[in-house]
Parts: structure tokens; sequence; C-alpha cells
């Protein structure tokens, strides 16, 4: 597979695994999303631009750098939302921009039910957060919305990810590179990622 990237580091594989563990409260879990967000999308985002900028230090004048392009984080609601907060004390100048999806228990489908996006995009880079990218419905549909609002350069940045998650992204957004912490195994019957982590929005919020 392209333009996929799971992370190697090993203390991503430590969290993940805490993550995972089905005895991990909310309050912990949550803290776990927060890291685990933050050091993947430090991964992500190891290509952006960057201008040339001097700086004075208490001793001197040194070169030093800028970020040259300007970010958008854009959480798919609700579970996204707890990735926020860790992708944000990376880069705490990023705009947010929330993009409401459910899926149908039936059909399996995203239903799009909040976009608040201005009419002309106010970023140059997308991160789209989803802690899972399972049948890649939603991860789809909100690609779809970002691109239609005119943002070229997107990356998908999520916990974990099944095969066929990550089959229907490549071939609706093959331009689309998608970080991540594991590669799961496959979706069970009803759609959900096994071995996974159970539904990351009730876990989160405590709705289980």
């Amino acid at each position: 597979m392209t333009n996929i990237y799971p992370s190697r580091h090993p203390l991503v594989s430590h969290k993940l695994t805490r993550l995972r563990d089905k005895n991990t409260k909310p309050k912990k879990f949550r803290e776990l999303v927060r890291e685990i967000s933050a050091l993947i999308a430090y991964e992500a985002t190891a290509d952006l631009l960057i201008s040339p900028r001097k700086v004075e230090t208490p001793l001197t004048t040194t070169d030093g750098f800028e970020l040259k392009e300007k970010i958008g984080l854009v959480p798919i609601l609700r579970a996204g939302l707890g990735m926020v907060e860790g992708v944000w004390g990376l880069m705490p100048s990023a705009e947010v921009w929330h993009i409401g999806l459910y899926r149908d228990e039936e059909t399996l489908q995203p239903v799009e039910y909040y976009n608040k996006l201005p009419i002309e995009p106010t970023v140059s880079v997308c991160l789209i957060l989803d802690p899972m990218l399972a049948t890649g419905g939603s991860a789809v549909s909100t690609v779809d919305v970002v691109k239609r609002w005119g943002v070229s350069r997107i990356k998908f940045v999520a916990m974990i990810a099944s095969s066929e998650g990550i089959a229907v992204m490549q071939e609706a957004h093959p331009d689309v590179p998608i970080h991540l912490a594991s590669i799961d195994e496959k979706l069970n019957d009803i759609g959900y990622i096994l071995p996974g982590l159970g539904d990351a929005g009730d876990r989160q919020f405590g709705t289980a």
C-alpha cells in the first residue's frame, strides 16, 4: 500500500496497547488519545513548508525558520474532538473546523449533519482527525467536503485503520496520505474494527 504511514515509534505502540485495553477508564482513554494524536501528527507534519527568518537570541542574531503554511484541523465529530488538543499542543495557531458525520447502523453509510466551513478556504493544509478508519465512508465524505472547500493538501490522521477502510480511501482519494498508529486485521460483520478498541466516542465520553 502506498501513501500509508503506520507509526513505528515505540511510544505509540506502548500507548496504543493501553488505549485498546477494555479496562482503561474514560479519563485515561482521553489522555492517551491526546498523547497518541500528538505523536502521529508530529510524524504527519514532517514535510510542512518553512521559510527562513532572522531571530535575535539573548546573545546575537541567527538564522531560523517559521511555518510557511497555514494549518487547519478538521475533527470528524464526535470522536475526532479528542484528538484536537493533542495536535493543537504542537500547532497552537492552527484553525479548527468541525464536520459532523454519523454512520447509519443499517447501511453503514455516513450521514452528514454538521458543516460550518466558510465559503472560501482559510488554510492551505488540512489534517482530518478521526480515531478510527473503519469502513472508510466517513473519511471519504469528509475529504470530499474539504476538497470542495478548496483545500488541495490534505492528510488523514487516525489511531487505527482496517485494511478495508484504507482500500476505500485509496480508491476515492489516492492523493491523501494516511498517518496512523496501527493497521488492524479486519472489520466484523457490523463494521467495527478487529481487534480495534471499541467505540472511540463512547470510550472518550463515558457513554458506553
